[in-house]
């Protein structure tokens, strides 16, 4: 075996230091270089292209529920997840100087940062929300600009790195929101003989008829698979039509949980498998 190259045990992830996808990256590899780009695309080609070994992206929110491009770019890119954190989530309204609600006249945000926080910007309807890339570029963004009224939903991390001042501390819609990050890899994990605990993550496509969905998942329930989740998502190529990403408790190698997903590809008209991983903390 092979020592392990530069480019082999770095870690790509979306956003500066700044970014929540930092401390997701730090948990899942605690020690191991991170290489910070620029967008959610800009991770899934570093590894890709094998510039990093392994990409870090967020996939869910316990407030907004799926991060909606992780999704598909896992549909739409030979990765598979390899390994899963969570992180606290706290999202601060922020900007240069200090600001009254009333004199904002622009927030910017992640689209997800902007969706966990809609109480916040319906107490200032005459500002125009404006999407970033990260919660971090929304920051940088506002830390460079000179334009008044400009503010950004990020995180208290961000806020120190960017000298920043705390219009208002802690505002999303609830007071605990933890966000599910992902590890990404060009290859999929074979290891574990132990499959208490892990995850697999799929998608499928059924067919056109009446209560085809319930036909599809109905052998998780025949063979006792929880179902974790399931998440409906358009397939751009293919008008009005969907397919499903999903999680199950369990590992292919389980007898168990192969028979069910043998089951389920007899149902649909395609079974996609994006991994099997350690459920995460």
């Amino acid at each position: 075996m092979h020592a392990a190259t530069k480019t082999e045990t770095s870690v790509a992830y979306a956003g500066g230091a700044a970014a929540h996808s930092a401390a997701g990256a730090e948990k899942l590899f605690p020690g191991s270089e991170l290489v910070a780009l620029g967008t959610f695309v800009d991770v899934v080609r570093a590894v890709l292209n094998g510039e990093s070994g392994l990409g870090v992206l967020p996939i869910e929110s316990s407030l907004a529920g799926p991060v909606a491009e992780t999704h598909d770019l896992l549909w739409e890119h030979a990765l598979s997840i390899v390994g899963e954190t969570s992180i606290p989530v706290k999202h601060l309204l922020v900007a240069r100087e200090p600001l009254a609600l009333a004199d904002v006249r622009v927030v910017r945000s992640h689209p997800m940062g902007l969706e966990q926080c809609r109480e916040l910007l319906s107490r200032m309807p005459g500002a125009e929300t404006i999407a970033t890339s990260t919660t971090a570029a929304a920051a940088a963004q506002v830390a460079e600009s000179s334009a008044p009224g400009e503010a950004a939903i990020s995180s208290e991390r961000a806020a120190q790195m960017y000298g920043l001042h705390v219009v208002l501390d802690d505002v999303g819609d609830h007071p605990e929101a933890f966000t599910r990050f992902v590890a990404v890899a060009p290859y999929s994990r074979v290891d574990g003989t132990e499959h208490e605990g892990w995850r697999t993550a799929f998608s499928f496509v059924t067919d056109h008829r009446p209560a085809a969905l319930f036909h599809a998942i109905e052998p998780f329930a025949a063979h006792g698979v929880d179902l974790l989740q399931l998440v409906s998502r358009p397939i751009p190529q293919s008008p009005f039509t969907y397919r499903f990403d999903a999680v199950l408790a369990g590992h292919p190698s389980d007898p168990v949980t192969r028979l069910a997903l043998s089951e389920v590809r007899g149902r649909t008209r395609v079974v996609r498998v994006f991994g099997s991983y350690p459920a995460g903390t």
